[in-house]
């Protein structure tokens, strides 16, 4: 019977297995390790393989179960929160969810690393976090080694279709990505970002808010 998650303080934890796994990466700062022949790496992914898989299958009706499953997926997540299939991660312990979460279909996170939302944050369809990267030399690559940094991302934040999101980046608060952009650098609180590579567009401002304003009026 596959290990259930644990539960601290009503928070829902990953599996142990998980935790030791992603904090042996998290040992190696950022440097090489070893993420397709070493033993308890291959059953941490595994284990969450499946678990993503049964989340999947899923019905779309069954909240309150399909709750209960992403909280046995993710590290730690806000009371709501919302991911819909298919979602796939590769450890999920990593996983942090704020208040307010919510994914749309095609979700992927790479989370050899800590990726970690905050609040109100939204992700259109077909979103990809990756903490994961590779040696450029094909010597150490071909051996199966990679590494892994995290990816933050502030509050109030809507990333549109098709956003990647490379190793290492931030993504401040207030900021809306364009679809279809490729995060390869950092990105300020209260923008918008577009492009490949991502790249800022402009501020958010008062028009912004004075331009919904006006549609509500005439919605009215």
């Amino acid at each position: 019977m596959r290990q259930r998650a644990l539960v601290y303080g009503g928070v829902f934890l990953a599996s142990e297995k998980r935790m030791k796994v992603t904090q042996l990466i998290a040992s190696t700062g950022g440097r090489l390790y070893d993420a397709n022949n070493d033993p308890q790496v291959r059953e941490a992914l595994d284990e969450c393989k499946e678990l993503c898989f049964d989340y999947n299958q899923m019905r779309p009706s069954d909240r309150a179960a399909r709750l209960e499953a992403l909280r046995e997926i993710v590290g730690s997540m806000g009371e709501h929160a919302a991911v819909v299939s298919p979602f796939w991660c590769d450890y999920g312990a990593n996983i942090h969810l704020g208040e307010n979460f919510y994914a749309n279909h095609g979700l992927v996170i790479l989370d050899g690393a800590p990726v970690t939302f905050g609040h109100d944050v939204y992700l259109a369809p077909n979103c990809v976090f990756s903490t994961a990267g590779h040696p450029f030399d094909t010597e150490r690559r071909n051996l199966g080694l990679e590494y892994a940094l995290p990816i933050t991302v502030g509050d109030n934040v809507w990333l549109g279709m098709g956003v990647l999101v490379c190793p290492g980046v931030t993504i401040g608060s207030d900021v809306v990505i364009g679809a279809g952009s490729v995060v390869t650098k950092d990105i300020p609180s209260g923008v918008v970002a577009v492009g490949n590579p991502c790249r800022v567009l402009r501020e958010i401002t008062e028009a912004d808010v004075e331009r919904y304003q006006l549609w509500k009026q005439e919605e009215a």
